[in-house]
């Protein structure tokens, strides 16, 4: 311990210059303050422990750089725990409605597209209005009833957009946001429904309408007329209530009114001349190969809704684009996509392709239907058909060549068939061929293609009668209805070949143990050359 006076020896001082170290001291330090106040109190003989008053400084900082630490660990906490809700939300939030996301006053936040489809739907359901007349008759409609229709995956996307747009917005629950049915309303089935229901049928006015006729296939316009109807006034009020908070039940009270006709003929047939002017237009679509498709008229005419609005007096036409997307997804790929098939190829010996067995079709699968149903939109809502290529891929086709074994070559300038195997000569038949006119034996180079041990075969004469040869043996078909085959009734004819006076109707007539030896010998893709020039008499 250091008395008073021992103190002052420690700061180096006399004992008149005490208090002048003190304050020296005091300028650079908080201790020298402590220290300060407690040379100013002391008498000769105090004692004062400058230990104590550095441990006691010491403890001080202490607790004042603990509270700083537990305060800024408590904000960092903070930011930390915002941050996470923010990121976390806004993970968990992104395929869902948002917080504070209402539907009808009630909150979907959290709802996923297929809970919200669910949601919507029961709120539509238990969307009603009762209406009410003077006379103590009601009835109560659902919104189907009263002409609206909704679009239920319109409005969930809706619900799902809701907020979106600022990323904070959206994890705020305090921030709400209704979103209204996506819907449309048909005025003129609203007042129809009405006047059914409150009018007898003898005294409802009537609005002119249009409506597509199967038979025609076209829209056709059937005339009204006046009579008295309710006034509707409130009741579409009341839609338009539900429409933006669905879920509840509205009652409406009615008056009458006695109205001309609420929408004219002329009207109507306006409507329907701008409707078949649409009809008039084709809508064609290829996939840039080898396939294309048309679609249907009574198809266009599902694409166009006729609306009434009885208040205007007017009917205005709308063009559903969901109905064209979902026809073309469904259509396009069933009518357009096409299956890759090799080309065969038959060729000879030397390599030389003498006939295309198979033609090749290249695989073709339509993709981007979509946007064929924009530019069938655009085109249908203008008044203009279109013809669009849809986008595909495309795989080429291969080809796959066939050595013809076996090689019949008719030569009509002989009446003989020769038959090569492998480009060697095995035989030479004498036949007659068609005779002069439309019945001559076509020249080019075909394949058998269908075969019959026997058939009776039919056709006209030239005169135009029927001919009928029953059981006509060892047949082998060619081209078309052309073929070789037994011709027991024409051997002069072979004998002679003589085509100009004794031919056939086309085909090559033949001995029979001849056709039956090329019925025997010669299958199915035998290649046919049928060459020459069609003699004028007999060539033997």
């Amino acid at each position: 311990m250091t008395s008073a006076s021992e103190g002052r020896s420690l700061f180096d001082a006399q004992p008149g210059e005490v208090t002048t170290n003190i304050r020296r001291i005091d300028q650079t330090s908080n201790i020298g303050q402590e220290a300060g106040a407690a040379f100013a109190g002391a008498q000769d003989g105090d004692v004062i422990d400058m230990a104590a008053l550095g441990t006691g400084h010491k403890e001080k900082n202490k607790r004042r750089n603990l509270t700083l630490w537990i305060v800024l660990g408590i904000l960092a906490a903070l930011v930390v725990l915002s941050l996470s809700w923010f990121f976390g939300a806004g993970w968990y939030f992104q395929d869902k409605a948002a917080l504070g996301v209402e539907l009808g006053g009630t909150s979907v936040a959290g709802q996923n597209a297929e809970q919200l489809k669910t949601t919507v739907n029961n709120a539509v359901a238990n969307s009603k209005v009762t209406v009410t007349d003077g006379d103590g008759k009601s009835v109560t409609a659902s919104l189907a009833d009263l002409g609206v229709k909704v679009d239920v995956d319109a409005t969930v996307s809706q619900l799902l957009a809701a907020k979106s747009d600022n990323a904070i917005a959206k994890v705020n629950p305090f921030a709400s946001q209704n979103v209204a049915l996506n819907a449309t309303v048909d005025k003129l089935k609203l007042s129809d429904y009405l006047t059914e229901n409150f009018v007898q049928e003898s005294d409802r006015a009537v609005a002119s309408s249009i409506a597509y006729d199967d038979a025609s296939k076209t829209f056709t316009a059937t005339e009204g007329k006046g009579g008295r109807t309710p006034e509707d006034t409130g009741v579409v009020e009341a839609v338009n209530a539900l429409i933006s908070e669905p879920g509840s039940n509205k009652n409406v009270s009615v008056e009458y009114k006695t109205v001309d006709m609420p929408i004219s003929l002329d009207a109507a047939q306006k409507a329907a001349d701008e409707a078949n002017t649409r009809l008039s237009a084709a809508f064609t679509i290829n996939n840039g190969n080898s396939k294309t498709f048309t679609v249907p008229v009574e198809q266009v005419a599902s694409w166009i809704t006729p609306t009434g609005d009885p208040s205007n007096g007017t009917i205005s036409l709308s063009y559903d684009k969901q109905k064209i997307v979902d026809y073309m997804a469904s259509t396009l790929p069933e009518q357009l996509n096409q299956q890759m098939v090799s080309q065969e190829d038959v060729i000879d010996g030397n390599g030389s392709v003498l006939l295309t067995k198979v033609k090749g079709v290249d695989g073709v699968t339509v993709k981007n239907t979509d946007a064929v149903a924009d530019q069938v939109y655009n085109a249908l809502t203008g008044g203009q058909g279109a013809d669009v290529q849809v986008a595909a891929d495309v795989t080429a086709h291969d080809v796959k060549q066939v050595k013809s074994e076996m090689r019949i070559v008719v030569d009509k300038t002989t009446q003989t068939a020769s038959v090569y195997k492998n480009d060697q000569l095995v035989k030479t038949f004498l036949v007659c061929t068609g005779r002069d006119g439309g019945n001559e034996s076509d020249n080019g180079t075909f394949a058998i293609y269908l075969k019959y041990a026997s058939q009776d075969m039919t056709g006209l004469n030239d005169d135009g009668s029927r001919y009928l040869s029953k059981g006509v043996k060892w047949v082998s078909y060619y081209n078309g209805g052309e073929g070789f085959h037994t011709a027991t009734w024409n051997y002069n004819g072979i004998a002679t070949g003589d085509p100009a006076n004794h031919g056939s109707h086309g085909c090559i007539n033949m001995y029979e143990q001849d056709s039956q030896w090329i019925y025997d010998n010669c299958p199915e893709g035998t290649i046919v050359q049928v060459v020459g020039t069609q003699p004028t008499g007999p060539v033997r």
